[in-house]
């Protein structure tokens, strides 16, 4: 299966995992958006541009954690708590997984949606 119909179906797939997921992005190397979906009621906190802004930011700071692999080992994913969104981003080979949550979420609920999505990403090799 070409990656791309891959991606298609690995995000709803994602959005199984749980109901206080938000946002999926998956993004390329170059911190370009591959593909994106929001969960259909909701609407983004961020403006389309600012949102495409956030994702490049992602590859470039997947690029500098890169640099420390050697020493502390590679990054497994990146979680930031914010005021109004939880946000954590894990990894493949070529890309980077962007995933937003609701805030409220208890912490080993929000680490279970970080494993589990790690699972699914697994299987794109």
């Amino acid at each position: 299966m070409d990656k791309n119909k891959k991606f298609k179906t690995i995000i709803p797939e994602i959005f199984k995992i749980s109901t206080k997921i938000r946002f999926v992005a998956i993004i390329d190397l170059n911190g370009k958006i591959v593909i994106s979906e929001m969960k259909p009621d909701l609407q983004s906190l961020l403006k389309k541009s600012n949102e495409e802004k956030f994702c490049e930011h992602v590859a470039v700071r997947r690029d500098m954690r890169h640099e420390f692999d050697g020493k502390l080992g590679k990054v497994s994913y990146v979680h930031v708590e914010r005021e109004n969104i939880t946000q954590f981003v894990t990894y493949s080979k070529s890309h980077s997984f962007f995933i937003t949550l609701e805030p409220e979420i208890k912490s080993n609920v929000k680490a279970s949606i970080i494993m589990k999505t790690k699972k699914i990403i697994l299987t794109l090799k």
